[in-house]
This record gives structure tokens, sequence and C-alpha cells, in this order.
């Protein structure tokens, strides 16, 4: 058992069918691994460490030889890495997910960005990591964000919709553990375990706020509908020690899409659940993106889905600054651009304690 973001947690490596190793005699991976993390990477550094595999490619050589494009993670960011040799036999060891010891050499290509050329790859073994090392964690315990999420819950003050948010966020339903499980995104911001919760939660709890301000909101559906706008991700994504993927459902569908059914399916099951009350949800669901050409197949045209538009992108971009600040390396202030931002990211100094990647 390991405990990571506030949380105990049961882990397993993804085990490889295969222990095989491109490298000569001198090159097998006998002593322990480097503790060296992602963003301490510098160009020409000699590496021996263990990643988790976040993502895999098999591509082809001019020659039509294949070779395999990995991005290795761990828990202050991501790395590109490639095999050139004994493809067929490593292809195994390198699942989705996979937690894997690497030997090789980093090198910054002034076109192509850094990389890592991998000599060897083989699983990991149990005693050659700890996950708190490679698998992000919310800052907030477990624990606290639940116990804000009831109290938060408990002001709605209309029955049927925190009856709808009993069905589908509450921790006794199947849907409901998944959501508190899930990530909030693929990569740009909260991209971790209990991800989706921290995000929904802080986005609710900046609309309940605002919601005070501004009289005319309906703080009821403004409410609920910023704790369940995300809940298609619920289906979307896959999930496995660090390492997120779409799932078919989708790539087929959208998050958008599996995120409206879920939450009409279950109002379809309460009760004289209120017409009204029933449409102003769904649009916040549908319109949560805030434009057409961001995957909302309707702009928000309540004060109710403008108001969790918002606070859901100001959310999205202040968890992107999190997740830059924890790959620069200390006393680095400006990042590169950044495509969550659309600009690059500055971090003025602070009093802080050295950071600790577990």
């Amino acid at each position: 058992m390991l405990t990571a973001g506030g949380d105990s947690i049961y882990v397993q490596a993804i085990p490889s069918d295969s222990r095989f190793t491109f490298a000569g005699p001198m090159e097998q991976t006998t002593l322990a691994p480097q503790k060296c993390f992602v963003r301490d990477l510098v160009d020409g550094q000699e590496v021996d460490a263990v990643f988790v595999v976040r993502a895999r490619s098999r591509r082809q050589k001019r020659t039509g030889e294949p070779f395999l494009k990995l991005q290795l993670g761990d828990v202050t960011g991501s790395v590109e890495a490639v095999v050139w040799d004994g493809v067929d036999e490593l292809t195994s060891a390198c699942d989705i997910g996979a937690v894997v010891r690497v030997v090789g050499r980093y090198t910054v290509d002034e076109r192509y960005g850094g990389a890592i050329t991998v000599r060897v790859l083989r699983a990991a073994l149990d005693d050659e990591y700890s996950l708190a090392d490679l698998v992000e964690g919310p800052p907030v315990a477990y624990e606290q964000m639940a116990a804000d999420l009831a109290s938060l819950v408990a002001t709605v003050q209309r029955p049927h919709l925190r009856e709808l948010l009993r069905r589908l966020i509450g921790s006794a339903s199947e849907t409901g553990r998944a959501w508190r499980e899930a990530p909030a995104a693929k990569y740009y911001h909260q991209a971790y375990r209990h991800g989706l919760l921290e995000h929904c939660l802080a986005v609710a709890q900046g609309v309940s706020a605002l919601a005070a301000t501004f009289p005319t909101i309906d703080r009821d559906i403004a409410v609920t509908g910023a704790l369940l706008h995300d809940i298609g991700k619920v289906e979307a994504y896959a999930f496995r020690n660090g390492a997120i993927e779409l799932t078919d459902a989708g790539k087929l569908l959208g998050e958008i899409a599996l995120g409206y059914y879920m939450v009409r399916r279950e109002i379809e099951r309460i009760e004289s659940f209120p017409a009204d009350d029933a449409e102003a949800l769904l649009h916040i669901v549908l319109s949560h993106h805030g434009r057409l050409e961001h995957g909302s197949p309707v702009v928000p045209c309540t004060r109710e889905a403008t108001l969790v538009h918002f606070i859901d992108n100001l959310g999205g971009n202040l968890g992107s600054f999190d997740r830059i600040e924890k790959a620069l390396t200390d006393g680095e202030r400006w990042s590169a651009f950044d495509r969550g931002l659309s600009t690059s990211a500055y971090f003025a100094p602070r009093a802080e304690q050295p950071r600790e990647a577990a």
C-alpha cells in the first residue's frame, strides 16, 4: 500500500509477458535505478530510471523497419522516448500504464526537442520504485474533498436535484465511485486520480460563491450543473497507473454526448422531475465548452450555463498552471509555450520549502 495525494491506494505493476532487454552483457540492469525525474533531465544525460508508459505507437523507419515511439512519465511530467531495436520483443513490455525501467541517453534536438534513446527496457520490479514518484494526485486529501462535496450538496434546496446528485455522484452508486476516481483530463489539467472530483468541486464552489453576488442566478441549477458538467468523462477515459487513454466510447461519442445521455437517463428515472429543471441542467452539460468549435453542440444561452462555462474554463486554465509549475526545475520562472494556455507561463519567486516529488 502506498500513499499518494493524501490517499491510501493499492497498486500492482502491470506485468509483462517478457523480461527481454535489448542490451549487451555490460548494460544489464542489475543495480538499483537512479532516482531521476523528468523535470531534471539535461541534454546528454545518461538515464537509468523507472517511468510509467503513458503512450505508445509503432512507427516505421525510412527503411521500412519498425521502431517504437513512447511517452514516458513520472510525477513531474512526461518525456518522449524512442526504441530503435528489438521492437517486436519489447512491445509487450510497453503496454499503456506499464511501469518500466529504462536505460538510455537523453538528448535535446533543436527541431524535435528532448527525447530518451532507449538501450534497455524491461518491466520494473516492485522494489525498484515508489508509485508516489510516478503518479500525481490532488493537493487536497480525498477525504477532505469528499466532505466538502457532501457539505455543498446539502445546500441544494430542491429534493429532486439532491436525488439526482445522489444517484450520479454519490459514493454508494457505481457511477459516483467512478466519478470520484476519474481524472479530469487526459493531459492539460488535473490528469490524475480524483482529478475529476477536484475539478468539478472547485467549479461548483466557485459557481456557488458567485451566485451570491448575482441574485438572478438559479443557484441550485448552477451548482448541480457544475457538479455534473463533466460526468461523461467517467465513460470517456480509461485510467491505469497514471496513464490516461480515451475509451472507444470517448473516441466515438465524446464526453459531452456521453454526459448528456447519463444525466438525461437518470432524470427520466426520477418521478415527476420538473421539465424546466431538466432542460436547464442538460443545457449546461451540452454547452459547457462554450463554443461550437470547442466541441459543444450549443453555446451557453442561460445565466447558469454561462456561469458554469466561465468558471469551468478558469478552473482548467489554473489547473494548467499547476501542471506546468511541477515540470519546471528549481529556480526556473518561464515555461515553454503551452498549448493549454496558448502562451508561456511565468511564476514569480515565492517563499516556500524545496519541492519533493515523493
